[in-house]
């Protein structure tokens, strides 16, 4: 094969991910898309990432998205141009309210090829909206340069302490659409996720305390309930359903006799989605919430408490 410089930004791109510690990439195959799908393949097969391969783009968006919620580490996902770019919407708005991070490669057509009636063409620039961190409207490449700038800017968006959440490259490319590019030197990197500061707050043992773990909570909510002897009350997706003072029937507990009446502080972990029953017992008067705030995008404060 002859070079390309779609294939030479594709492998610059995707191998500055994997070295910023980037594992897993979920690919919708298509023809706009091929130098990235390549550029994907050549790093499975050096061992340096995982590629999974998914023909409808919603699948392989709620798949990345899937990854990303359980392994913490940001997620790519590729797809060709057109309305498969429209078909990870559910899956992007998801990790929006989420706090997941997510690397939206969406393979375009060049400006010349675009607003004329093209098969398979879209305005594609934008068509997250405000559920994405940042998105950026990249020209067709001359090669490789920039690729690994862009890769650093897109991950740290995407994974702010501040808010992580969906990012999108909206990548376009000319013919050729593939072509031969060497694999640099890559050493894989080991993903750290960034951490923000805060208000600290001591909190003492007391009566009347609760812990609700919701979702992406995390270990450390189940181990500030044994620290404070509360009782804590897990959802099944925040990482924290386990341990001595975990209350498996939080829900039936809440509205049993005068349990909630006598609960005068809940701290809440991660984003509580499955039950009315948190909410309101968060909005009861005289109740003291401290919310732990997480990169998550959701803030939880039921009633503006």
């Amino acid at each position: 094969m002859s070079a390309a410089p779609s294939s030479e930004f594709a492998v610059a791109l995707l191998a500055e991910f994997v070295r910023l510690g980037v594992r897993d990439v979920v690919l919708s195959p298509g023809s706009r898309s091929q130098a990235l799908a390549l550029a994907a393949a050549q790093l499975e097969r050096a061992e340096l990432l995982r590629l999974h391969v998914r023909i409808d783009e919603r699948s392989a968006g709620f798949l990345a998205l899937g990854i990303a919620a359980e392994s913490g580490i940001p997620v790519a996902v590729i797809t060709t141009s057109g309305t498969a770019v429209a078909n990870l919407h559910p899956a992007v708005l998801e990790a929006s309210h989420a706090g997941i991070p997510l690397l939206l490669l969406t393979a375009d057509r060049p400006e010349e090829l675009r607003g004329i009636g093209a098969n398979q063409a879209t305005i594609q620039d934008g068509i997250f909206g405000s559920a994405v961190r940042r998105s950026w409207d990249v020209p067709p490449p001359a090669g490789a340069q920039g690729a690994p700038e862009l890769a650093r800017e897109a991950l740290a968006a995407a994974s702010s302490a501040d808010g992580a959440g969906p990012v999108q490259l909206n990548l376009a490319f000319r013919e050729p659409l593939s072509g031969d590019a060497r694999l640099p030197e890559v050493e894989p990197g080991t993903w750290t996720a960034p951490t923000r500061s805060g208000e600290t707050v001591e909190l003492r043992p007391a009566p009347g305390t609760v812990v609700v773990a919701g979702n992406r909570a995390g270990e450390r909510a189940e181990e500030v309930a044994r620290e404070l002897g509360a009782p804590l009350l897990a959802e099944v997706s925040s990482g924290a359903r386990f341990g001595p003072n975990l209350v498996a029937a939080y829900r039936e507990l809440i509205d049993a006799g005068n349990f909630g009446d006598r609960v005068e502080r809940v701290v809440v972990f991660g984003h509580p989605t499955l039950s009315r029953e948190v909410p309101a017992l968060i909005q009861r008067p005289g109740v003291e919430t401290v919310v732990v705030r997480t990169p998550a995008a959701t803030i939880t404060t039921p009633g503006g408490s």
